[in-house]
């Protein structure tokens, strides 16, 4: 288990929420996704594959989100952008940025701009250095 997001991340900005990012086998990725289910509400705004599933409580203080990901997929990505921006206070502070610009403003266009941030942290050197097992 990995705390990610900003709350993981000393002087970010964040709404308050926590999420956690669940890291497991491809084995154990359906046994995983049935416990889970069984303690949190699927996020449904989010995708499903194979390799991911989003989870929420939006009744615990904070607000819970979990992300399960197959360790090695294309979306076990979570902890290397928390690992980043820790590393980085200049992408830090960008990502503030753009979340003061859109806070208020439509939820979809913050998600797409917030795409095309970390699209972009996806292609440095920092986020390719990453490595956990």
């Amino acid at each position: 288990m990995q705390h990610v997001g900003s709350t993981a991340i000393p002087k970010s900005l964040t709404k308050g929420d926590l999420d956690i990012q669940v890291r497991v086998t491809a084995d154990d990725f359906p046994r995983a996704e049935q416990q889970l289910t069984a303690l949190y509400d699927l996020n449904e705004g989010s995708i499903k594959t194979d390799s991911f599933r989003a989870f929420k409580d939006d009744s615990t203080i904070p607000p819970l989100g979990v992300q399960l990901t197959v360790i090695h997929s294309e979306y076990d990505f979570f902890w290397k952008f928390r690992d980043v921006l820790l590393q980085n206070e200049a992408y830090r502070i960008e990502y503030d940025k753009l979340k003061r610009k859109y806070e208020g403003k439509n939820m979809n266009e913050y998600r797409e701009a917030k795409n095309v941030f970390f699209q972009r942290i996806r292609n440095t050197p920092e986020f390719n250095m990453c490595n956990i097992e």
